[in-house]
């Protein structure tokens, strides 16, 4: 067949450029001619919305969108990929131990080297090193695909129960399996196609771990500046105590107790784990050497913070004090002197949405004894009404005010220090589906999310994942700055909510179709829920935080 024989395809990308190629033609080889336009290197693309690597070959017309280092998919993929190479680096300077990768933490992963002894810094220093030398080598990420059934007897053989336990029970008859250099993985996602596109990183020694920091979408190849966080690190260290206790270490473990039948034990201890959480919160606040006013209560969407509130209200009452509720939404702006965002939009999320001086003034005269007339905020007219409500809090009252600006001092500046109380609440999830592939917190808060916005809300999945990246920059640029700034943190995550959620979030998963720009993020979600069992909702108590997204609490 001569050069003009070719048969060729029609892409579309995004910007409603058409081009035509030859039919055949790799992802990674047509990449080449678009380079130039993207900020760091291209590492995947969508085609028809389905995420594809760069090894796809091209046989039909399609829609394609390229992804890079500013794209969530092409960080997961970049990070997915690192991870890789460091548990090669390991498998390579120290065979007989084993990387687990386990939560986030300072803008960077926390991983655990397991042996007879812990990685020294100077180790740490050769895997980093040896990862290094891997980077430069450019091996390939090989991909072939195996029956869940061989990969079950591989995986046991391998003595990788972690593995085996991770696929048990996935209803898909096959499983991809990936080699770098004849180290054969299992990854939940895709890999970039060799080694050499790893080139940002840096391994932190961080005992008894480490800590593997990588670019962020906003600077891809820049590493961000380490800043420790070791409240976060002690909840995750608090949740991993609480795994000891309720015997499950990864997703495997809880569908071993899911399907012997004692999801009931499981969701009953794990909730009187969270109780006596609150307890000791309420504690703190009512045994305070200095006299607590003012509890604020803050953290990322979906973390479960009204509920968190009510519950605690319950507990000070218990320890003989009476809180008030104070909304923050109440001391919205009007409309028209709402800020706007980098693209136009009202930024309700920005703290000069809120009225602080008389948010400030009124928590002042509260504390004081003096009666205020609390607005009320009427968002449909996007103004306040004229008449609010009148309030005046007694000596044993305490005011709780929840909502996403509560640990900035800003928020709260003319009440003193000792006289406020600040609580960080989020699902703060440290169990894995096995060892080298973490379940993210942010993948359990959107699954809670689009359960909760169908169920209250009517608001579809697609809509939902849409929004998402509004919230995710909100949080970025509103709550996580402050985490540090809490004087407690609340861990509301619970080991058997994926189970929970997934027959309610799948269904609405699974009407995002591939005409849709959503659908590869609903496809991903899907893939993460294959991973549980069911758990049945009856049994989790109407208190629970869990039923402010499955429904059915008896706070509402």
């Amino acid at each position: 067949m001569g050069e003009n024989d070719v048969n060729l395809v029609k892409i579309s990308f995004s910007n409603r450029q058409e081009v035509n190629v030859p039919e055949g033609i790799s992802l990674l080889d047509l990449s080449k001619d678009y380079e130039k336009d993207f900020r760091s290197a291209i590492v995947a693309a969508k085609v028809n919305n389905d995420i594809k690597e760069l090894n796809f070959r091209i046989h039909d017309n399609c829609k394609l969108e390229f992804i890079d280092l500013t794209d969530d998919d092409g960080v997961r993929i970049y990070r997915r990929s690192l991870y890789f190479i460091l548990i090669k680096a390991v498998h390579d300077l120290f065979p007989d131990r084993k990387v687990v990768i386990s939560h986030s933490i300072s803008k960077g992963v926390y991983c655990e080297i397991k042996g007879q002894k812990d990685l020294d810094e100077d180790e740490v220093k050769l895997v980093e090193q040896k990862m290094r030398e891997l980077v430069s080598a450019r091996i390939p990420f090989v991909k072939h695909i195996m029956s869940t059934e061989e990969a079950k007897e591989l995986f046991k053989k391998n003595g990788r129960m972690d593995r085996f336990h991770a696929i048990e029970h996935r209803r898909k008859p096959y499983v991809t399996i990936y080699s770098c250099d004849g180290l054969e993985d299992y990854f939940y996602g895709y890999m970039v196609p060799d080694t050499g596109y790893i080139k940002t990183f840096e391994l932190k020694f961080y005992s008894p771990g480490l800590i593997v920091q990588f670019p962020e979408k906003t600077s891809p190849h820049v590493l961000p500046e380490f800043k420790e966080q070791k409240k976060l690190f002690n909840v995750f260290k608090e949740y991993k105590r609480w795994g000891h206790i309720l015997g499950v270490d990864s997703l495997g473990a809880v569908n071993d107790i899911i399907k012997a039948g004692k999801a009931c034990e499981l969701i009953r201890i794990s909730e009187a784990l969270h109780e006596k959480k609150i307890a000791q919160i309420a504690d703190m606040i009512t045994n305070s050497p200095d006299k607590k006013r003012v509890v604020l209560i803050a953290g990322p969407s979906s973390s479960g913070k009204t509920t968190f509130a009510n519950r605690l209200a319950i507990q000070l009452r218990v320890n003989g004090l009476k809180p008030v509720t104070v909304s923050l939404d109440d001391y919205f702006v009007n409309r028209e002197d709402t800020p706007r965002d980098e693209s136009g939009d009202y930024d309700y999320e920005a703290l000069e949405a809120i009225d602080i001086k008389l948010f400030n003034q009124h928590l002042a005269d509260l504390i004081c004894g003096k009666e205020v007339e609390i607005p009320i905020f009427n968002f449909p007219n996007g103004c306040r009404d004229s008449c609010g409500r009148k309030l005046r809090i007694n000596d044993d009252q305490i005011i709780i005010i929840e909502g996403i600006h509560g640990l900035n001092e800003k928020l709260t500046s003319t009440i003193p220090k000792e006289s406020k109380f600040k609580i960080y609440v989020s699902a703060l999830t440290a169990i894995n589906i096995d060892d080298h592939n973490r379940i993210a917190s942010t993948d359990a808060r959107i699954i809670r999310r689009i359960v909760r916005d169908f169920q209250f809300r009517g608001c579809s999945a697609i809509n939902t994942i849409k929004r998402w990246p509004s919230v995710r920059r909100g949080e970025d640029r509103n709550i996580f700055p402050f985490q540090e700034e809490a004087d407690i943190m609340f861990n509301s995550s619970l080991v058997y909510e994926i189970g929970v959620l997934k027959t309610l979030a799948e269904p609405l998963l699974a009407e995002v179709d591939s005409s849709c720009p959503e659908y590869s993020e609903a496809r991903r979600l899907i893939e993460f829920l294959s991973y549980s069992l069911t758990v049945e909702s009856r049994e989790i108590p109407l208190n629970s935080i869990i039923r402010e997204f499955a429904g059915g609490s008896c706070f509402y």
